[in-house]
């Protein structure tokens, strides 16, 4: 499995994508500072997306709904854990609770 990079510097991605916009091509820059042409080209379609003007055939979420969906998402798997674990405790209790009861009188 190849080892991952740890992420570029927020200053530098937006220095390449800047520098795109001003002409040159993700190509060019990738034989310069060494980054793959896609990623600086996913670079600035997320910037345009993150703008409201995504590019022709690049529709996705911007940053903050990408945020909001992870922070939504981690929420949700905390609330089933939850769910789980009243789930067995009441079980549990309702199992314990028919061993130890005694019969009622009705009279």
């Amino acid at each position: 499995m190849p080892t991952s990079k740890p992420p570029y510097p927020a200053a530098f991605r937006q220095q390449m994508i800047e520098l795109v916009e001003s002409g040159r091509t993700p190509a060019q820059l990738a034989r310069e500072f060494g980054v793959t042409a896609q990623t600086i080209s996913n670079w600035v379609a997320q910037a345009a997306i993150d703008k409201g003007k995504p590019l022709p055939g690049k529709d996705g979420l911007s940053s903050a709904e990408r945020e909001e969906l992870s922070r939504l998402r981690r929420e949700n798997r905390r609330l089933q854990t939850e769910r789980d674990i009243l789930a067995k405790a009441t079980a549990w209790f309702a199992a314990r609770g028919e061993k130890t009861s005694t019969p009622s009188s009705n009279s």
